[in-house]
């Protein structure tokens, strides 16, 4: 049985209500996305709302909105936001990307999200998983659309994906207006082959795009990368 909570450093995830528990994924896009100079980001299937609150703590100034159709994973992330020093900076929503795009209208610096990824697989019998982990209700390209219309002038989405869906996602992207500036190839160990992909997508389009490369464990199980620990280290408590 899972742990229903998650302790981090500086704020605790609680996780028996949310579908998609506290993961590898969601910390790297946490820690990641690219979130200095932002005063307002959306986190689109805020699922616990570990990346929200991961976003929190590394930007003061910064005010999160983050959203989710499973209203069991809201209920959660508000539990999580309230519980945190941040409170004041973080609210959860029960609506979809698709009616957040329709009916608001503010502005938005960055967008992250760690989507729904599986096409055409096997599903449980456990609808909220179901709808966390397949891209029946978000499709690539609905969240590409909508995040393109939320965002500022110099406004940035950022994603966790598999590797092997990068090229789609980004070609997506590149046809609705986004340039692909910034781009992170993970492996699990070093025999693998790249599992996870990073991506920023810019709307400024006079950026060039920083590529790099990042193995988690290269140490043996539990033995992390120099690299992994520099990007997580503020979160983890055993870094």
């Amino acid at each position: 049985m899972a742990n229903t909570y998650f302790q981090f450093k500086q704020f605790t995830v609680h996780q028996d209500k949310a579908a998609m528990k506290v993961g590898t994924d969601g910390v790297l896009l946490g820690a990641w996305a690219k979130i200095e100079n932002c005063q307002t980001v959306l986190d689109v299937g805020t699922g616990t709302g570990l990346v929200a609150l991961m976003i929190a703590q590394r930007n003061s100034k910064t005010a999160i909105h983050a959203i989710d159709v499973d209203n069991d994973a809201v209920q959660q992330a508000n539990g999580n936001f309230r519980l945190s020093k941040w409170s004041d900076r973080l609210v959860a929503e029960h609506v979809s990307i698709q009616d957040y795009g329709r009916t608001n209208r503010r502005v938005l610096d960055h967008i992250v999200c760690n989507p729904p990824f599986f096409k055409n697989s096997f599903k449980s019998n456990d609808l909220a998983r179901n709808v966390a982990r397949h891209c029946d209700s978000l499709s690539y390209e609905e969240l590409i659309k909508y995040s393109y219309n939320l965002l500022h002038e110099t406004g940035r989405l950022s994603v966790v994906l598999p590797y092997d869906v990068m090229n789609e996602f980004v070609n997506i992207g590149q046809r609705t207006g986004f340039i692909l500036s910034r781009q992170m190839l993970i492996k699990p160990t070093p025999s693998k082959t790249f599992g996870r992909v990073l991506i920023e997508l810019s709307k400024k389009t006079d950026e060039s795009c920083v590529y790099s490369e990042m193995i988690v464990e290269d140490k043996g199980r539990h033995g992390y990368s120099n690299e992994y620990i520099a990007l997580t280290n503020e979160f983890y408590l055993a870094m």
